[in-house]
């Protein structure tokens, strides 16, 4: 087994006990007999706990960033607009929400259970939870491109979905739909250029007008 295929077992057993039972409860050497790598070659890829965390949130991050976005390229097609990409983010959302095995967002749950802004003590885990909130934001920012002001709506899109997540450990899936009629309303008022500190209509152009009739 080389090092690639090492860190590859590691990493898959470390995101199936780290988000099921939470990072603190998980120890190294469960990871060891999970993955059926040895704990010195498991220290020698991840010197502590915490590095073999972040690891673990980058590459969870990084897969469903990926999944999102194959999931909004399904379902809406560039061609379609901003309004409809948006908005099949947050179907998308509902899905994740009522998979099986669903805990909540791994960032939050990772965040909470090591002290919130722990960067004195946790610095690598506090940077991969800040990492990939900050490249989800900017992947919806990016949706968000046929407005005038895409920076602003794909902020708001990111609070309403990143509330979803936290909120869904009450309100199950509703959760997302009441954020996706609360991003509706938000496109709305940015199309109509409605509503104090809206931004103007969407851009002008095919996007622009496929998110009209949206």
């Amino acid at each position: 087994m080389d090092d690639d295929e090492a860190r590859s077992r590691v990493l898959e057993t470390a995101d199936e006990l780290f988000y099921q039972r939470g990072i603190t409860a998980v120890g190294m050497a469960e990871v060891r007999d999970g993955s059926e790598v040895s704990l010195a070659r498991l220290y020698k890829l991840y010197p502590s706990k915490h590095h073999l965390a972040a690891a673990y949130l980058q590459a969870h991050g990084k897969q469903l960033r990926a999944r999102l976005a194959e999931a909004v390229e399904r379902a809406a097609p560039a061609s379609e607009g901003s309004r409809a990409r948006l908005l099949a983010a947050f179907d998308d959302l509902r899905g994740t929400i009522e998979a099986p095995g669903f805990r909540g967002c791994a960032f939050v749950n990772a965040w909470a259970e090591l002290g919130g802004n722990g960067r004195d003590s946790h610095p690598l885990v506090t940077e991969a939870v800040q990492e990939h909130k900050t490249l989800f934001r900017d992947y919806l920012v990016g949706l968000a491109e046929d407005y005038a002001d895409p920076r602003a709506i794909g902020e708001r899109m990111h609070v309403l979905m990143e509330g979803a997540m936290v909120t869904s450990a009450l309100l199950g899936a509703d959760a997302a739909d009441q954020a996706r009629i609360a991003a509706s309303a938000v496109l709305d008022a940015a199309e109509t250029g409605a509503g104090a500190g809206a931004e103007p209509g969407p851009r002008s152009g095919a996007g622009a007008d496929a998110a009209q009739k949206a």
